[in-house]
């Protein structure tokens, strides 16, 4: 099917608010979805549907998708490009104003999430699957090839961060495939990945969330500062007491948070 066909006979504009850039490589999306561990058992809940591309390559292996999609305008685009699939749902609505509870009922049981991310939504939608999903399995996402990074980051690179830590408590990541811009339609200014999040929930033992989540946002609330300095500020220490905390634990007073592995987020976090 050519969708840029489809897109010219509906007269759908493209609108930069939404970070509209549209897969269109068949075979490209048929081996994202073969990656993602979609088969006929399994229903995929797809994130910003675009198109219907992605969609309609998961239709082809999923037993059920349910799609949201912002754009309302989309509509008669995607009556076109799902017309031969009877078991896509496309839901026309904000998935950032859905609760949870009400996502999860419509799907009805253990699900896939599958999405094709702008930057700016990126680490909101990731995160809030990560801590408030009660049956996702895995997340694959396809976003900007940086954030991509630094989500599966190792300690001690330049793009190890919060978000690294916080998405690697939970789930095991790994990046599955590199897409180059021009794959997009229209081309975008940068490079896109897809990662696949694998949730593991028991990963970690005595992982308090609270703690944890409160350190590991402290530890890098200023990069370039050491872990103690960044404990006087953020947990109202003085300096005796955050290095005589850190020393006791076996680190070193001038580490900083982007050395300290997941496993060193948790223990230190238990600590304080």
């Amino acid at each position: 099917m050519n969708v840029k066909n489809v897109l010219k006979q509906t007269g759908f504009t493209f609108k930069k608010a939404f970070g509209q850039n549209f897969l269109t490589d068949e075979s490209l999306l048929a081996g994202v979805v073969e990656r993602s561990g979609v088969n006929e058992n399994t229903v995929v809940l797809e994130i910003g549907v675009g198109a219907g591309t992605l969609t309609r390559e998961i239709a082809k292996r999923a037993k059920r998708v349910v799609g949201y999609e912002i754009d309302k305008s989309l509509q008669p685009v995607l009556n076109e490009t799902l017309k031969d699939f009877s078991n896509v749902e496309i839901v026309y609505e904000d998935v950032m104003k859905s609760t949870m509870q009400e996502i999860e009922n419509k799907l009805n049981e253990n699900y896939i999430l599958v999405a094709n991310l702008p930057y700016y939504i990126t680490t909101p939608i990731v995160m809030r699957f990560i801590e408030e999903a009660k049956n996702v399995l895995a997340i694959v996402i396809t976003i900007q090839k940086e954030v991509a990074l630094r989500l599966v980051a190792k300690p001690k690179t330049s793009d190890y961060g919060s978000i690294t830590v916080s998405v690697d408590a939970e789930s095991d990541g790994e990046i599955i495939e590199y897409i180059g811009r021009e794959k997009f339609y229209p081309v975008p200014n940068v490079d896109s990945a897809v990662v696949k999040l694998t949730l593991n929930r028991n990963k970690y033992q005595n992982l308090n969330p609270e703690k944890f989540k409160k350190l590991v946002k402290c530890a890098f609330t200023m990069r370039r500062k050491t872990l103690v300095n960044n404990l006087i500020k953020g947990y109202g220490l003085t300096r005796e007491q955050a290095e005589n905390t850190i020393l006791s634990l076996g680190y070193d007073a001038g580490v900083r948070g982007e050395e300290l592995s997941t496993q060193d987020f948790i223990k230190i976090s238990n600590a304080l």
